[in-house]
């Protein structure tokens, strides 16, 4: 098996003939998903989504791929492929078509409804080619032929890509439901015919490869509801993803079952929802789904709300309602379903707000009490049979952590693909098609890139420390006044802790010191400002490190006059 190395170089040209193969997101992660291929100096994109941050990025809104690679290329873009509609693979879109707002979207009817929702926001009007399984179109130099697979959102494609240089599938996200709400199978013939035909190398989802098995019937879910429902007194609060269709149709069939109204609640949830039902994809009888603004008039027993907010996002409705910051205020007796599981990262987030909600008195049902969730992700025995099917020349495990991955790359080598055809590579890792052999030649740059509000790109990994420190251990402003001829301390010290811990009355022993330093650089010839600020941060900072083993922020403003 590849494997990717730090001493990795810039890749050489591409070897004519040749595809290369170039991750900006989605390896060594769950999210960010995108691929860039290219042969014959046209790139081809599949997917451009968003990684959601995590506690140690503070401030952030999203994460997106690092187009830096490809932005003085826009021209070469042949069009974005988008397997399907979840934010982790359509999330970026906007921000890329803000470089270059005419590059084709390739999608099913489902995922270009919701990115040209997405982008409509953004005030950008997309060139969008619709296509559906069984589809095959020319996109310049690739033949691109599209694949059904069952996913946790419908219309979800695979895509097989030929080029002259052989043969590459993508699966997207996929499992194999063989009874899915809407009868949409992964499509296993399709996927034997081309491995007759040859796959010369597959990128696969990883996400589920250690999970020994297959993923259950998204229906098993139906009876569960059903019992909850049954048993729930008070409203009912169901948390889910705004794009989980299946999901959200199961919750609506056991509302109209009990005879309670359901609403809406979140942008995204209202939009996503009204799309699905707009294009046929969500059964709503009439007269089940009110506005928000109605429930007042409605018994307890009767009302279902279904929001966002199932990874414990501090912005959507569920959190806020935990925080007691929303207009909806849980009261003891509701009912509240987590219809979710736990993206890799977020679990500290999510008991946060269950343990929110239990203390407002709500009875919580989750993935961890109930079978509330199944994934959306085929696991190791579904991936076992997909690869005895496909029979891959060459296998590139894809969308998952690295453990994930090499998980993945190891149920491959089971099946008989050569581990010397394996490659398991992250983000930023070049990997080319040439002879039939997938290779690593060299590495791209891939870095985060953090929005934080309007801004892209302007926060740094550096911005994100200066804000844990701030966030852990506070800051400390020493604000004095020095005679630009002299060099002596006219004004000041004055000290100001906040969030330190530290008593501003306690600075009195530093100010001293202070004085001290600025007296002995004032002897020394040292009067210029940027030097005197550093030599007031290293004295204050010795000082709260030994008085108080705390490494706050210090900031120093030193003013001559």
């Amino acid at each position: 098996m590849s494997h990717p190395h730090p001493e990795l170089g810039a890749p050489p040209k591409l070897p004519k003939g040749g595809l290369r193969v170039t991750p900006l997101g989605g390896l060594g992660e769950i999210g960010r998903n995108m691929t860039v291929f290219e042969y014959n100096g046209r790139l081809l994109i599949v997917d451009c989504g968003v990684l959601f941050p995590e506690e140690e990025q503070p401030g952030i809104d999203l994460i997106l791929p690092d187009f830096t690679t490809i932005r003085d290329r826009l021209d070469d873009i042949e069009g974005i492929v988008l397997t399907h509609g979840h934010e982790d693979h359509i999330g970026g879109v906007p921000f890329l078509l803000r470089l270059k707002a005419d590059i084709p979207l390739i999608g099913s009817k489902l995922t270009l409804a919701l990115i040209e929702a997405k982008l409509q926001e953004h005030r950008i009007r997309p060139y969008t080619l619709e296509v559906t399984e069984g589809h095959r179109e020319r996109i310049g130099p690739f033949d691109c032929e599209f694949v059904a697979v069952n996913h946790s959102i419908p219309d979800a494609l695979a895509v097989a890509i030929r080029t002259p240089a052989g043969m590459v599938v993508h699966t997207g996200d996929f499992k194999m439901d063989q009874l899915p709400l809407d009868r949409r199978l992964t499509d296993l013939p399709t996927f034997a015919r081309l491995g007759e035909e040859g796959i010369d190398l597959l990128l696969s989802d990883s996400t589920n490869a250690e999970v020994p098995g297959f993923v259950p019937p998204e229906r098993d879910i139906s009876n569960v509801l059903r019992q909850v429902f049954g048993s729930a007194q008070k409203r009912i609060i169901v948390a889910s993803f705004a794009s989980h269709v299946h999901r959200i149709q199961q919750i609506l069939d056991a509302a109209h079952e009990y005879g309670r109204r359901v609403a809406f609640v979140g942008r995204s949830m209202v939009r996503n929802m009204g799309i699905a039902r707009d294009l046929g994809y969500l059964k709503v009888p009439a007269g089940l789904v009110v506005d928000v603004k109605t429930l007042d008039d409605l018994p307890d027993s009767e009302v279902v709300l279904v929001c966002t907010g199932s990874q414990g996002e501090p912005m959507a409705a569920l959190s806020r309602m935990a925080n007691r910051d929303h207009q909806i205020r849980i009261v003891p007796g509701d009912t509240v379903i987590l219809a979710s599981s736990l993206i890799p990262g977020n679990e500290n987030a999510v008991y946060r707000v269950i343990n929110g909600l239990t203390r407002w008195g709500a009875n919580v049902v989750h993935k961890g009490n109930a079978k509330v969730h199944v994934s959306g992700h085929a696991s190791a025995g579904e991936l076992l049979y997909f690869y005895n099917i496909c029979k891959p020349k060459n296998l590139m495990p894809v969308h998952g952590e690295w453990r994930h991955l090499r998980a993945n790359a190891e149920l491959g080598a089971l099946t008989g693909v050569p581990k010397d055809h394996i490659v398991i590579a992250e983000d930023g890792v070049v990997v080319d098609l040439v002879d039939g052999k997938a290779r690593i030649v060299g590495k791209v740059q891939a870095g985060y890139v953090y929005v934080d509000g309007l801004s892209v790109g302007d926060v740094t990994e550096t911005s994100l420390k200066d804000r844990r420190i701030l966030g852990d251990e506070g800051i400390i402003s020493v604000f004095l006044v020095v005679d630009s001829t002299t060099g002596k301390v006219v004004g000041g010290p004055h000290i100001q802790a906040r969030g330190s811990g530290i008593e501003d009355s306690a600075f009195a022993a530093v100010i001293p010191k202070i004085e001290e330093i600025i007296g002995k650089s004032a002897s020394d010839g040292v009067a210029e400002p940027h030097q005197l600020q550093q030599l007031v941060r290293r004295s204050v900072g010795k000082w709260v490190s030994d008085t108080y083993r705390r490494r706050p922020m210090i900031l120093p403003v030193v003013v001559e006059v």
